[in-house]
């Protein structure tokens, strides 16, 4: 789950960590209200979207005037803001951020996530602040200065001010920049954070180290802990069908593909998305419907899948453990009668009531294609798919031209006119010659008759 930059930086001023003063808008009316009760000569108009690169784009704008502050939030509001992290379709701008000017001297990079190599979360900074930290630790990696925290110990005042000091602060704002960065760390560990990032973090004209931007994104599994932020989620900036799968359970993530993937597992379900790559297919989604599918849960997933009018084909991929195969395949078979399937559908299934399964997948008598390991599924779907693609289609039949009706034939004697008069005299002038050889063939029989 993600927040807004507003609602992040609530969040850190809770633990102590500085951030400008500004006030969430819906209108342009709002926008310069809240320039006014910020007061200043400097205001930063900011679109706020689920998605990095809004400067870029064209979505953060100074202002210098209350007039300028109107007009920015007037051309913002309800725009279609593209950035690198919203795909060419961009994302409809619905709220904005006002926040008073900042003195900024120096901008850096701070971000926190859970490291799975060493299984600790690892707070990474950098003297490159205000880019994408994506291309600094591409280009130029020595940059990026990273602390892998104890969780029993926490991040200390000595690694916090180490890290500070590699990225360019100077000694007297060491304290700050120390209090400030465990403080980013608390706040990741208490609220279940999967990602912290201030991008920039910056250092004033006056010294003062600030955190002039936040994103954070949570955990999902942690979420029934923390129903305050729960309540903080922008269902404008999330994916339709993901919110319709959450309804259900349902562990759903659009991709770009066409080939739908419903599978109980994530490991099995990133398997199996490896697999329709491997034989040339691409994934529509990530589907992952838990140990605990239903019939109707599994018809939900189907429905979910087939709302994406991208998908040519479904593969179904079950390894039976908690989950058994009969109970997958009834709902299969229940689902691919009730949304009235007409793309083809693999099915692989292996593990408890294995046998049951595949024959309760036969006796459907729907055309479900069946599969004996993740090879043969990914080939299958993948061939099911370019069969229909060759298949040709069907001549649309004609519906047969009626005939004319009659013409009513005219009382009484009339002398035809035009082409009417043509035609009829030239069959005038051909009759005759239409009768000639008879009569001429009867006078010769008759010459030879006489004696």
């Amino acid at each position: 789950m993600k927040i807004h930059e507003y609602q992040g930086k609530e969040l850190f001023r809770k633990y102590g960590v500085a951030t400008p003063r500004g006030v969430p808008c819906f209108t342009a009316d709002e926008a310069v209200a809240a320039a006014k009760k910020l007061g200043g000569k400097v205001w930063v108009v900011k679109a706020q979207i689920h998605a990095g690169g809004r400067g870029k784009g064209g979505g953060v704008k100074v202002a210098k005037t209350l007039d300028e502050v109107r007009a920015h939030a007037r051309r913002i509001l309800g725009m279609q803001l593209v950035t690198h992290q919203t795909g060419p379709q961009g994302q409809k701008v619905r709220r904005l951020l006002v926040e008073e000017g900042a003195d900024i001297a120096k901008e850096l990079y701070v971000g926190l996530v859970v490291d799975r190599g060493t299984q600790r979360v690892a707070l990474m900074a950098s003297s490159e602040g205000g880019m994408d930290i994506e291309e600094v630790a591409a280009k130029t990696p020595e940059k990026i200065h990273k602390v892998f925290v104890d969780p029993a110990a926490g991040l200390t005042d000595g690694e916090a001010r180490g890290v500070a000091r590699r990225i360019g602060i100077p000694d007297a704002a060491l304290g700050q920049a120390s209090e400030l960065l465990r403080a980013l760390y608390r706040c990741f560990w208490e609220v279940d954070a999967s990602l912290v990032e201030v991008n920039p973090l910056i250092l004033t004209g006056d010294g003062r180290v600030v955190a002039l931007d936040s994103k954070i994104n949570f955990d999902d599994n942690a979420l029934f802990r923390h129903e305050d932020i729960v309540a903080l989620r922008d269902l404008d900036e999330e994916d339709p069908l993901e919110i319709e799968a959450s309804k259900h359970g349902l562990s759903y993530i659009s991709l770009d593909g066409n080939i739908g993937c419903m599978v109980n597992g994530a490991g099995l379900a990133m398997a199996t998305m490896d697999t329709i790559k491997l034989y040339g297919g691409s994934p529509a989604n990530f589907l992952d419907v838990g140990g605990g599918a239903t019939a109707e849960k599994v018809t939900a997933a189907f429905k979910i899948m087939l709302s994406n009018p991208k998908v040519k084909a479904i593969l179904v991929n079950i390894f039976g453990g908690i989950m058994k195969c009969d109970t997958i395949a009834t709902g299969v078979v229940a689902a691919a009668r009730e949304v009235k399937l007409s793309v083809p559908l693999v099915v692989r299934m292996k593990g408890t009531n294995e046998d049951i399964g595949k024959q309760i997948l036969k006796d459907s008598g729907l055309p479900i294609i069946s599969a004996d390991n993740m090879a043969q599924a990914g080939q299958r779907i993948v061939a099911a798919i370019k069969a229909k693609k060759a298949k040709p289609k069907p001549k649309s039949k004609s519906k047969p031209k009626p005939r004319p009706k009659p013409k009513p034939k005219a009382r009484g004697r009339s002398k035809p006119k035009g082409k009417s008069r043509a035609r009829s005299q030239s069959r005038a002038r051909t009759a005759p010659r239409a009768v000639a050889k008879p009569q001429a063939a009867r006078k010769k029989r008759a010459k030879r008759k006489k004696p």
